[in-house]
């Protein structure tokens, strides 16, 4: 399989009053298509691994590569451009506005790319009924359950149709069963459009749908390395 993200000695260390080694010297490939879990307790480096594949943070050495070519080669403009258009990223806490309703809160990064509303609003309404969500495209987040707003975020993280989903521990604010709801619609999306999938997750049953689990602690992988 052709490989879409790689990892090549990349630490991470973090200044504070004792110096703190988030990442240690990661080897890691993942494929085009591929579904894989990152697993491990608190502070073992998942986030951090997940901030560095999507340019939201820099290692402090080694390189990131997205489609053979280092994220550290890339200006501001061309990370805010990956985010945007070949990443799609999904976080425990929503991070949706709270003052916009479901359809503005997806087509934003639409308008912000320059999209008319019209067209905007046409992609944001076929991805919030693709979610499950065409009768709630005029409430605000305060208005929908914790299930309806990550489905919001999910329909927001897909439309640029990224070629990789980046997803944080997206099912831990939400019960097991709407959760399991998540997980079955991700699986739905990775069918239909054969996105690359990073999933952060402590639990068990999110982890078991990726053809992949990789396992970290104190900053380095210790098992599940290597692509499928």
């Amino acid at each position: 399989m052709d490989r879409i993200i790689r990892f090549d000695k990349v630490t991470k260390r973090y200044e504070s009053v004792d110096e703190v080694v988030a990442l240690d010297s990661v080897d890691l490939d993942i494929s085009r298509g591929e579904r894989v879990a990152l697993m491990g307790p608190s502070g073992s480096g998942k986030s951090t691994l997940l901030n560095l594949m999507s340019g939201l943070d820099e290692p402090t050495s080694g390189n990131v590569y997205f489609e053979d070519r280092s994220l550290d080669s890339m200006t501001d403009n061309e990370l805010t451009l990956l985010r945007r258009k070949k990443i799609g990223l999904i976080f425990q806490t929503f991070n949706l506005l709270p003052t916009l309703s479901a359809i503005e809160n997806v087509s934003l990064p639409l308008r912000l790319d320059g999209n008319r509303r019209r067209k905007a609003d046409k992609r944001s309404i076929e991805l919030l009924e693709r979610v499950g969500l065409g009768e709630r495209l005029t409430h605000r987040p305060d208005e929908l359950s914790g299930g309806e707003r990550q489905r919001i975020a999910i329909a927001r993280a897909l439309v640029f149709k990224p070629l990789v989903l980046l997803a944080d521990e997206p099912t831990g604010n939400l019960d097991s069963q709407t959760g399991a709801e998540i997980i079955a619609l991700l699986d739905n999306l990775h069918d239909e459009f054969g996105t690359t999938i990073v999933l952060v997750t402590h639990n068990d049953a999110a982890a078991a749908h990726c053809e992949r689990k990789i396992a970290m602690l104190d900053g380095r992988i210790v098992s599940g390395n290597g692509s499928i």
